[in-house]
């Protein structure tokens, strides 16, 4: 077998520029399934970083406009529900009296509610187009972000409309340069807010960015910016964890009695557990990857049919030294293994290479992410490797194998005429 080794070495070192070429498809797609399979456990590892800064003990509470507007209680006519289902407008029920009947639940350890408003902040000549996001105190025992400078508000604070505010690494930055901003007023909207905190950087969830945003109590934001009562969403967190999935039913049943619903198929919220989001996150995350994975395997097909071809062609341009070797006793499999072996060594070293380029990028994308301030690791799954030879050595087999038949099968006097 050795010998077979030595012959097909010798025909890929013949000529380097056709080698690279030849293996070219097949290192873009290894490199791809590399790069994917990184990417997709580098951004679980960013997701489950945010997921802990929730805590993984909660349950989050989202408002949602109900599937149909029909009317919700059972005492009206059908008629008497039709009209109302026609001028009925869906709107935010969330408030903060379901946050404080769900703090009664045996299982729940602390909520809070919270709510956006997007405003101009103003320090000096510097002005800033930005989210407030006000939440009751509760919100810093039950989040894991850490206040760098100053404190956070108290419930006092909250209950007495007090404006102060709490300040993302980012616009801390923006606003105050260098300067220290503790004990400084910046102006939102129409009101002046002492700066009692500052963050340290957070890093964005999804569409919301943590370190771009001022935080302010809830009564705050709702009585003098908003000029409303409605929450946009709430976070409870569980005793126990392993309970959270009765909890989220309890608290389900408090929602409904409180928003007067009848009927769950109207309902104007959704629970969800973090088990329930991270299923969530796992299967579009899943579909994603086999998407890409499908598409770089286009590549590997692409590239298996380019190492088919090249094969051929050295097959046609080493007739004469088969035709040679046969007449000289070489038997049948003697040549198929030569050329076979040859075409899984050219994807193999493809293979290796893809798989050193998708390591090398997989690292500068976390290096990106990282540097945007995204808990980024990077994390080259072993399975990925091992999928990568895997598929180089099967398409080097699959590919190979025609043209090296073909050259096993060449009648030695046929051989050396052709030459």
């Amino acid at each position: 077998m050795n010998k077979y080794f030595q012959q097909a070495l010798k025909g890929i070192k013949a000529s380097p520029s056709r080698t690279f070429l030849t293996t070219l498809g097949i290192m873009i797609g290894i490199g791809t399934v590399i790069l994917v399979l990184s990417a997709g456990e580098g951004f679980k590892s960013y997701i489950n970083a945010q997921i802990d800064a929730f805590g993984s003990n909660t349950v989050i509470i989202e408002t949602s406009v109900p599937p149909s507007t029909k009317d919700r209680s059972s005492g009206q006519s059908s008629s008497t529900a039709n009209s109302s289902a026609v001028n009925a407008v869906p709107i935010t029920t969330l408030k903060n009296r379901d946050v404080e009947d769900i703090k009664q639940l045996p299982n729940v350890k602390n909520a809070y509610g919270a709510s956006i408003g997007q405003q101009i902040a103003t320090y000096g000549n510097v002005s800033k187009n930005i989210f407030v996001f006000g939440a009751d105190a509760s919100r810093f025992d039950i989040d894991k972000g850490v206040i760098a400078r100053g404190r956070p508000y108290t419930t006092e604070e909250d209950k007495s409309l007090s404006q102060v505010a709490v300040l993302g690494h980012d616009i801390a930055i923006d606003l105050f340069g260098d300067s220290d901003p503790l004990g400084k007023f910046v102006r939102i909207g129409n009101y002046n807010f002492e700066v009692i905190g500052v963050y340290e950087r957070r890093g964005s969830f999804g569409f919301s960015n943590d370190d771009e945003q001022i935080f302010i109590p809830i009564s705050t934001l709702q009585k003098k910016i908003l000029g409303t009562d409605y929450l946009l969403y709430s976070v409870v967190e569980l005793v126990d964890n392993n309970k959270a999935d009765t909890t989220a039913l309890d608290i389900s049943d408090i929602l409904r009695r409180n928003h007067y619903i009848t009927n769950p198929a109207q309902d104007d919220f959704k629970v969800s557990t973090q088990a329930e989001s991270l299923a969530t996150f796992n299967t579009i995350l899943q579909a994603i990857t086999y998407l890409l994975i499908a598409i770089a395997c286009i590549s590997l097909v692409v590239g298996g049919v380019g190492v088919m071809n090249i094969m051929y062609v050295v097959v046609t341009e080493r007739i004469g030294e088969i035709g040679l070797k046969k007449a000289l006793g070489a038997r049948h499999k003697d040549i198929l293994y030569e050329f076979l072996i040859e075409a899984i060594l050219l994807t193999l070293i493809g293979g290796v290479i893809g798989i050193i380029g998708g390591i090398f990028l997989s690292f500068i994308v976390s290096k990106i992410a990282q540097s945007f301030g995204l808990t980024w690791k990077l994390i080259v799954p072993i399975s990925s490797i091992i999928i990568s030879v895997s598929v180089s050595m099967i398409i080097g087999v699959v590919f190979g194998v025609f043209p090296a038949r073909n050259a096993a099968k060449l009648n030695p006097i046929e051989a050396l005429n052709k030459e």
